[in-house]
């Protein structure tokens, strides 16, 4: 009987450790899976929804759960001047550094512009951060947008432009 209750006993607390560990969320640039999950079909941005596309998404999750995601979004029913700024939603659960100024957690529309900035802006498309993007003329493989991590941070790819982020 003694046997029985320290058998019992192993594995109650094995098992009890196995869940702790599995719950754990590990910090990790999200999977086309996990995107599909979280990211919106459409997003409200000044005055309109437009549709977001979901295969040109990209994001990452730290270990408190908390996620950042980008993506491409369908601007053609916004006009001329928005477009030129406007490419992409943003929606960051946690306070970010883009390119060396702070980011507050929020909804955002987001764009790589011809001049060389990397534009983030509320929904009323009022800027809020305007910061130099880089280009890596060595990449290979260019797609749309891309979440690649990078030290202890990560980069935000449109094409061959980007932006460096950290958490803070």
């Amino acid at each position: 009987m003694k046997k029985l209750r320290l058998a019992s006993l192993g594995v109650l607390t094995v098992a009890i450790v196995v869940s702790v560990f599995a719950q754990q969320v590990t910090k990790h640039v999200l999977s086309s899976d996990e995107l599909k999950k979280v990211v919106p079909a459409e997003y409200f941005y000044r005055g309109q929804k437009a549709p977001v596309q979901v295969r040109n998404a990209g994001g990452f999750q730290l270990a408190d759960g908390k996620m950042t995601l980008a993506a491409l979004v369908d601007a053609s029913g916004y006009s001329t001047a928005i477009q030129q700024k406007y490419q992409g939603m943003l929606i960051t659960e946690g306070k970010l550094n883009i390119g060396g100024s702070e980011l507050s957690p929020g909804q955002y529309g987001f764009g790589f512009t011809a001049d060389g900035k990397f534009v983030v802006m509320n929904v009323a498309n009022d800027d809020v951060l305007n910061v130099a993007y880089q280009t890596d003329s060595e990449l290979k493989r260019a797609v749309p947008l891309k979440v690649a991590e990078d030290g202890g941070g990560y980069k935000l790819y449109a094409g061959k432009k980007w932006v460096g982020i950290q958490v803070k």
